[in-house]
């Protein structure tokens, strides 16, 4: 994109119609590293890749606990997710206080769609540069949920999703398992992330202990957070399933050419 005379500020429209500043902060969201969203029946899992300055420096941190039912994963401006992050606990922290119980994931998730578009309709403040993966439990409905949000203000609801530089792997890879997701279990959740994040990792790096977070929530299950030691374990389940799935695929391909002999 390049700079023209429609995008000096946040309410001027361009004849085709758009607002280029939201444009701009929806770009920065696909700037960040990739974060991958995904729930079953019983719990919601939220996968991201971590980002390091330098070798010198400690990775920055993707997922952000919100309360002990709700957390999110971002992508792009880190600053803009933190100053979010606050106002969502300030929210949860408010309705425990005046109603004794815990707020439902998705009364925040739309003031927060609000609070995002609010800053597309006014000049006085910037869009928010930065997209977020949202995973709650209803404690209601005793049900997981998955929500995104969008610098413009929408907001959605997924059975799995991924944001984030390189993410359209991490799509194709869950677009492809979705259908298994609603009865899988915990650890399988947390193998699916893993493995969705794999192709979202940037040229000759792998995903590590040291790269890659694991958030998860469940009905019993506060949310965890899953880094360094307590991630490893399932890194060395997923080394161990990737050649299985090769040698399947392998086999897949032979009964494939064998059928297409058989028609020739």
């Amino acid at each position: 994109m390049f700079r023209n005379q429609y995008d000096t500020d946040v309410t001027v429209w361009s004849p085709e119609g758009r607002l280029l500043q939201v444009e701009y902060a929806m770009e920065s969201v696909k700037q960040g590293s990739a974060c991958v969203g995904l729930r079953s029946n019983e719990f919601a899992v939220l996968g991201a890749i971590k980002r390091s300055v330098s070798e010198l420096s400690s990775h920055q941190k993707k997922i952000l606990e919100i309360d002990d039912h709700i957390g999110m994963g971002i992508a792009g401006l880190t600053a803009d997710a933190r100053s979010l992050a606050k106002y969502m606990r300030n929210e949860c922290l408010n309705h425990k206080y005046v109603y004794g119980s815990p707020l439902p994931p998705h009364l925040l998730m739309a003031d927060l769609a609000d609070k995002h578009q609010r800053c597309t309709q006014t000049y006085v403040r910037r869009p928010y540069g930065v997209g977020l993966l949202v995973i709650g439990m209803d404690a209601r409905k005793q049900t997981p949920r998955l929500y995104q949000t969008c610098p413009s203000g929408n907001l959605y609801e997924f059975y799995a999703s991924a944001i984030g530089a390189r993410s359209q792997s991490a799509r194709t890879y869950l677009e492809k398992h979705y259908e298994s997701f609603e009865e899988a279990s915990k650890d399988d959740l947390i193998l699916h992330a893993l493995q969705a994040l794999v192709g979202c990792v940037s040229g000759d790096d792998e995903l590590t202990k040291e790269n890659g977070s694991i958030a998860i929530v469940g009905k019993d299950q506060k949310l965890t957070l899953l880094e360094g030691e307590a991630l490893q374990p399932y890194l060395d389940k997923l080394e161990l399933a990737a050649p299985e799935e090769e040698e399947e695929g392998k086999e897949d391909e032979g009964d494939d050419d064998d059928a297409d002999a058989m028609e020739t």
